[in-house]
């Protein structure tokens, strides 16, 4: 991992190597904190974050189910991301916000203990590698299976929520693939250990429904440029059976972008290459993140890095 020079925490700029917590950090021991993952990429035109503002959306909503009461509005937290993207002077890299109940009492009752809230940027390339962008990833179907206690859970990004996705993507790598893929409850295909998950059967998109799964940004951005491309897409339960005989399956999320999925358990999936679909896909994601699509310019956030101050006054309203 890359450091970067400095991290913000409630309200403070640390350097990297000197941001730690304590021992008694609740969160440590109990698993209560909301993340969100974000990215800044290098265009033409400056750098841009792509899509902040459902990012923060989500972040705050996160709280909302995890019953955390954040101590900076979502407007403090906007300019916040933008003056660390600023003091550590990068052009591309990925943008951590975090939040996790702090030091406090021991035991599982965190009501009163107070809430820290951190932003971490460092440089990260792709996350399941560049070959595996350009010709797809190796995947197993894991014998973890996504469950969460109430399905409000599934909405948000919750730190302890992530202990199964790390057993499952471990148990992948020690079996030589490169990720998992977990099944819901009634055993149909969920998402990948951080990832959403697509399959293409004649050029019609089949996606998991957000009954068990986040829902992802990523995801709704592929939704929304495969419609635009006149494909249809359905948000529906699959089999594992399903995806064996897909033409072309895909992983999505801010750090995965738009990785193709060339065999699952051994067996190829289409030509066990990159898909024509997927292909377009992910090359339509990547002009809008690098801003050469006008139409979808709603979706960056350019950022001036030599700018003295930057404000979130002229955003739309935060949820």
């Amino acid at each position: 991992m890359q450091k970067s020079g400095q991290v913000w925490i409630n309200g403070n700029f640390i350097p990297w190597d000197k941001a730690s917590i304590s021992i008694q950090t609740h969160a440590l021991h109990y698993g209560l904190g909301i993340f969100e993952g974000i990215r800044l990429y290098k265009t033409d035109r400056g750098s841009a974050i792509f899509r902040l503002h459902d990012h923060l959306n989500r972040f705050y909503q996160s709280a909302q189910i995890a019953g955390m009461n954040l101590p900076f509005k979502a407007p403090e937290l906007y300019d916040a991301i933008l003056e660390t993207l600023k003091l550590n002077q990068l052009q591309e890299c990925y943008i951590r916000p975090l939040a996790f109940v702090a030091e406090g009492r021991m035991g599982l009752n965190s009501l009163g203990i107070p809430i820290s809230v951190a932003i971490m940027v460092w440089p990260w390339g792709a996350y399941l590698g560049e070959e595996g962008l350009k010709h797809g990833i190796r995947v197993m179907i894991s014998s973890y299976s996504r469950k969460f206690g109430h399905l409000k859970l599934s909405k948000a990004k919750i730190t302890g929520n992530y202990v199964t996705s790390q057993l499952a993507k471990i148990e992948a790598i020690q079996q030589g693939y490169d990720e998992a893929i977990l099944l819901d409850p009634e055993g149909t295909i969920a998402e990948g250990s951080g990832e959403n998950i697509f399959i293409v059967k004649n050029h019609h998109f089949k996606t998991p429904p957000t009954t068990h799964i986040l829902e992802g940004i990523t995801r709704d951005t592929i939704l929304v440029l495969a419609e635009k491309r006149g494909w249809t897409t359905s948000e529906e339960n699959f089999t594992k059976e399903e995806l064996y005989e897909a033409d072309e399956a895909f992983f999505t999320g801010t750090a995965a972008e738009l990785t193709p999925i060339r065999e699952v358990d051994q067996k190829r999936i289409g030509s066990g290459d990159i898909g024509p679909v997927s292909k377009i896909l992910q090359q339509d994601f990547k002009e809008i993140v690098l801003g050469k699509k006008n139409e979808f310019e709603e979706w960056l956030t350019f950022v001036n890095l030599s700018s003295k101050s930057i404000r979130a006054s002229t955003l739309p309203n935060f949820i």
